[in-house]
């Protein structure tokens, strides 16, 4: 990767806990040691997991040593969501403690959404905090999860129920990386993209409605300029709102629904079109009670299906309805949901369980 080709873009984030640059381009894992030596001081670990490891943690190894950071032994866990759980990040736990990693020392968090939420929790928790760079290889963790400082994992009853909020002290996002995700990983991830430009930006979601995105090598400059949009867009909110008591609920856009399709499958779909197909439902049932118009609604499945994403879901409704009454975002009887008022522009509303039902119901309708 010696070859850092176009230039790397920035953004800066300036949450209130902890500000950070995002480093987005095609070649910058070569640049990963001198971003980290910025960050401070100390030794480093990386946690990965098996199929990203063999890829990129040597590279990633051999450029923190060029930069003189020791590096310990790195710690490595299965891939994929069931690894998500509180056994595999008691190991990570004492994985670092085995190393006697220090405060001053950091975590690298190389790997996809999974990754960068249990290490970024191992690190938020371990001491009580010690630093942690993401290095997001999946375009669903570099344009979503490795941003905000969400770390967590998942239990018996619902996901992301166990973690933290713990702002990363960089991010370096490789588009490079994505030639080696499968393909469908890679549709898959476009589901918080278009959640992105359903909240903040049109001219993108009719750009990916037109031209669905593509991990094509010759598509490099087009996936450095698409993450770093959903990073700013991103940024805004979080710098206005980073442990989401009001405006960063609204990045929940497709996830009350998309999360409960998530469970109930028991994680065999991927969370990007969980949430594409929450999006549509969500999309669909505010359009029918008058909260957004029918075009709008039209606009978000239209672009989610040129991705060839699933637009809705079949589950039992009941079955949703449970792992929705366990979301994060409940209040005693009622629950949070995010409706697309229109294109640019989310709302926030409260409603009961059995309006949720409701809600459920509506947004099946059309669905094809």
């Amino acid at each position: 990767m010696s070859d850092k080709g176009m230039g790397t873009r920035l953004v800066h984030v300036g949450a209130a806990s902890r500000a950070y640059d995002v480093h987005v381009g095609a070649g910058t894992l070569d640049e990963l040691g001198s971003i980290v030596h910025k960050t401070g001081n100390g030794r480093t670990c990386v946690i990965t997991e098996t199929n990203v490891g063999p890829l990129y943690a040597n590279a990633v190894e051999n450029s923190l040593r060029e930069a003189s950071i020791d590096v310990a032994e790195r710690l490595t866990f299965p891939a994929g969501e069931p690894s998500k759980n509180l056994a595999v990040l008691g190991g990570l736990l004492e994985g670092l403690a085995e190393r006697e990693l220090t405060r001053d020392d950091a975590v690298i968090a190389l790997g996809g959404g999974v990754t960068g939420d249990i290490a970024g929790l191992a690190a938020a928790l371990y001491l009580r905090g010690i630093r942690v760079i993401q290095v997001p290889t999946s375009l669903l963790a570099m344009v979503d999860s490795s941003v905000g400082g969400k770390t967590a994992v998942d239990l018996a009853a619902g996901k992301n129920l166990v973690g933290a909020f713990w702002q990363p002290s960089a991010v370096v996002a490789d588009v490079r990386c994505l030639a080696s995700v499968p393909r469908s990983l890679f549709v898959d991830s476009c589901g918080e993209v278009i959640k992105h430009a359903v909240l903040a930006d049109a001219a993108l979601l009719d750009e990916l409605t037109e031209r669905p995105l593509s991990s094509s090598a010759s598509d490099e400059e087009r996936l450095a300029r698409v993450v770093t949009r959903n990073v700013e867009i991103k940024r805004d909110v979080v710098a206005a709102d980073e442990r989401e008591h009001g405006a960063r609920q609204t990045l929940n856009l497709g996830h009350t629904i998309g999360h409960a399709i998530e469970a109930a499958s028991d994680f065999t779909l991927g969370h990007g079109s969980c949430v594409a197909a929450g999006l549509c439902m969500m999309a669909r049932a505010a359009a029918h009670k008058g909260w957004c118009t029918g075009e709008t609604s039209a606009r978000i499945v239209r672009c989610v299906a040129a991705h060839g994403l699933p637009t809705g879901s079949d589950l039992p409704a009941d079955l949703l309805l449970h792992y929705m009454a366990h979301d994060k975002k409940r209040h005693g009887d009622s629950v949070n949901i995010v409706v697309p008022a229109e294109i640019g522009r989310a709302e926030v509303r409260r409603v009961s369980l059995g309006e949720l039902r409701e809600l459920v119901a509506l947004g099946r309708e059309g669905d094809e």
